[in-house]
This record gives structure tokens, C-alpha cells and sequence, in this order.
């Protein structure tokens, strides 16, 4: 745990840690479909193997959240044993020389070299569990609730910024968005330098590998009270990610919607969830118990996303409003609800575990929505309903048969 000599200050190096680590994560997103298509782009990375482009587009897509997976697994935990601000240094770090690798495997058209260094920059970046770790390791000073919200608000508003500068640096070359990305990884070193305190805890003898074999945070499932809640998110979170990988390609079919269209109602998701996460998740955390609130925001996810295929194009941006604000209240109250509860364990491993269940959501959701689109756009949105009134179903259940 790393000593906070300034909770505000630490929040903010955290807040900033996020934005800027996310906007370096999302930059290339935008590019590297149109470079991988593009009959103009290097052959020695497009058709390496004689492989067609789409083909080794989707493993290098598929690699990074592999490493995030990895990476949030044990980053977080080892940020237990090891200090915070070592660990998050020592990450962002190696991130940053693997965005550099990436703009020389660019530079000399080896698509090896390209794929190893997204696992790597993937495994590194499974570091977003130790800024969460942080922000709740400031309660009570700063409450957890009010922390972890307006970190998840500066994500959002990273994956906001993101894209769209990535989308513009394309026009000056590909290189230039991961040269940007790496930009935004030594800016984050510079903001944990300044605002997060020295650690002050002394590694356990016990030895690294040791320690990461121990410690890892898919060792808490060993906790039988835990794995009935991480079932719940992971049910949570294969919804949401059904929702967000797919909803473009349901707007396609359903209105005819372009890119600005889709982009419009992307963004009004991402600033509900935002302004929600920045201002409103302490206070609406209030009107009922945390149990209930989880609760209620999941059957209200599973209402709304059931709703959309049979609105018009304005009543969807309505509902995708609604969303951005229950997906940002459930984001900030879920994870502090698994602190309290379990933060004994370790901050780092406990915000490790869940930052892994969502990643491995991510990557089954690319798995298997992939076919379930091939029924058409309403299904998989009707798809991620269901997985939302599921993941309520098993947690009303669960709640039930424990004490409030």
C-alpha cells in the first residue's frame, strides 16, 4: 500500500494516470482496421504468411486484451506485495519501450514483431487495477465510492479523447498515434513521480515467483463467498461487452446509421457516463443499500437494452443516456462494495480480479458475438439483455440466501 501523504493530490495523479494511460491505449483503435485493409499499407505486415489481412488483423486485435488479461491478473496483486508506485513505475516503463517496439516493427514491416509487442503492451497496461487500487486505498480520507467514480471518470473521458485524436494523427502516418500513445505513457510516469508518495512496504522475502504464484488475483476464488459475486460480474460484464461491441452494428441495420451517426450516440453514452461518474454516483449511492442499488441498476440495463430494437433513432439517444448513467452508477458502486467486503486480501488483488473478469468477457464477447451476428444486429442487443436480467436473476438469488 502506497502512503498517501495528500489524499487529493494522490486522486488527482490517479485521475490524470488514468485519462492520459487510457487516451494512449484508445489512440490507435482507430487505425489499425483501415491500415490492416488497406492495399496500399506494408505487405510485409498485411500479408504476412500469405495470411489474408483480416485474418492477421483479428490476432493482432485479439493479442492486446490476451495481455490485458494476463497483465490485470497479477499486476494488481503484485502492487500488494511490492509497493504501488514500484510496481505502476516499472509497468508504465516497460509499456512505454513496447509502444516504441510497435513504431520500429512498423518502421520494418514485421508483423511478428508487431503482434509481440501489442501482448506486451497489453500485459503492461493490466496496470488500470493499481490506479484503482489507489484511489480506494485513500478511504477514508476520500470515500471509496467517490474515489473509484471519478477515476472511472476519467476513463471514460480517455476513451472519449482517445480515438479521436488517433483518428486525426492517421493523416501524418500510422507510426505517429503509437509514437503519441508512448508520448502519453512517459507523461504518466512524470504525473506517479509527482503525485503519488514513496512506498514504504518492504517486498516479502518469500521471493517473486513465489509471491506471484501465492498471491495472484485468480487465488481469490479460492474464497467460496467470493465466487458467487464474481459469477455476477462476469455476467455483468459479458452483457456489457455484447452492448458495446455490437450496438454499432445494430444501429447499421436497424436506422442506416453512418459514422457521425454512430459516433453522436457513442458520445452521448460516454459523457452521461462521465458527468454520472464525476458528479452524481456519491449521491444517488444514497437512496438505497449498496445490494439494492446494484440490483435495481442491473434489472434497469436489462430494461433498457431489451427496449432498443423497438425505438425510433431520438428515443434511442434517450435510452442510451439512461444507460451512460446506470452503467456509470453500477461501475462505481459494485467495485467499492467488493473493497469493503474483501479488501483484506489486498486492494490490488481484489481490483485485479475484476479488471480480469471483464477482460476475459471482452474476449469470449469477440468469440461468440462474432456468430450470434450473423442473426442480425436485434439479436445480440437482445443477447446482452438477457445476460444483464441473468446476471440479476443469480445475484437476487444469491443476496437472498445471505443476511442483509
Amino acid at each position: 500500500m502506497t502512503p498517501i501523504s495528500s489524499p487529493r493530490a494522490a486522486l488527482l495523479a490517479v485521475m490524470l494516470v488514468s485519462f492520459i494511460g487510457t487516451v494512449g491505449i484508445a489512440l490507435p483503435y482507430p487505425i489499425l482496421a483501415p491500415y490492416f485493409l488497406d492495399p496500399a499499407s506494408s505487405p510485409g505486415l498485411t500479408q504476412f504468411g500469405g495470411l489474408h489481412p483480416k485474418l492477421l488483423l483479428g490476432i493482432v486485435l485479439a493479442l492486446y486484451p490476451l495481455g490485458l488479461l494476463i497483465g490485470s491478473s497479477i499486476i494488481g496483486a503484485l502492487s500488494d506485495i511490492y509497493g504501488r508506485k514500484r510496481v505502476l513505475n516499472i509497468t508504465l516503463f516497460i509499456a512505454a519501450l513496447s509502444y516504441g517496439g510497435t513504431v520500429w516493427a512498423l518502421l520494418e514491416e514485421s508483423y511478428l514483431w508487431f503482434a509481440a509487442m501489442r501482448l506486451l503492451t497489453g500485459l503492461c497496461e493490466g496496470n488500470i487495477a493499481i490506479a484503482r487500487a489507489i484511489a480506494v486505498d485513500l478511504h477514508p480520507a476520500i470515500d471509496r465510492k467517490r474515489a473509484l467514480s471519478l477515476v472511472f471518470a476519467a476513463t471514460y473521458a480517455g476513451w472519449l479523447v482517445g480515438p479521436i485524436t488517433g483518428g486525426y494523427l492517421m493523416l501524418y502516418g500510422v507510426e505517429v498515434s503509437f509514437i503519441a500513445a508512448a508520448a502519453t505513457v512517459v507523461l504518466c510516469l512524470v504525473v506517479v513521480a509527482v503525485g503519488i508518495s514513496p512506498d514504504t512496504n518492504t517486498p516479502a522475502p518469500s521471493g517473486f515467483w513465489r509471491a506471484l504464484r501465492q498471491s495472484n488475483s485468480i487465488g481469490l476464488l479460492k474464497d467460496v463467498s467470493i465466487r458467487p459475486l464474481i459469477v455476477f460480474h462476469l455476467l455483468f460484464s459479458l452483457a456489457l461487452n455484447t452492448f458495446y461491441e455490437y450496438f454499432p452494428l445494430w444501429l447499421v441495420e436497424a436506422f442506416g446509421h453512418g459514422p457521425q451517426e454512430i459516433a453522436w450516440l457513442s458520445v452521448s453514452l460516454s459523457l452521461t457516463m462521465i458527468i454520472t461518474s464525476a458528479f452524481f454516483v456519491a449521491r444517488l449511492s444514497r437512496l438505497a443499500s449498496e445490494r439494492q442499488m446494484i440490483l435495481g441498476c442491473v434489472v434497469m440495463l436489462g430494461l433498457l437494452t431489451g427496449l432498443l430494437p423497438w425505438l425510433n433513432t431520438w428515443a434511442c439517444l434517450l435510452v442510451f443516456t439512461l444507460m451512460g448513467a446506470t452503467i456509470a452508477l453500477e461501475n462505481g458502486i459494485f467495485p467499492a462494495f467488493m473493497s469493503a467486503n474483501y479488501g483484506h486480501y489486498g486492494q490490488g488483488r481484489i481490483m485485479g480480479l475484476l479488471t480480469t473478469n471483464f477482460c476475459l468477457a471482452n474476449v469470449i464477447m469477440a468469440l461468440v458475438g462474432a456468430a450470434l451476428a450473423l442473426l442480425g444486429g436485434r439479436w445480440v442487443i437482445w443477447c446482452a439483455s438477457v445476460l444483464f436480467f441473468m446476471a440479476a436473476l443469480w445475484l437476487w438469488w444469491r443476496f437472498r440466501a445471505e443476511p442483509t
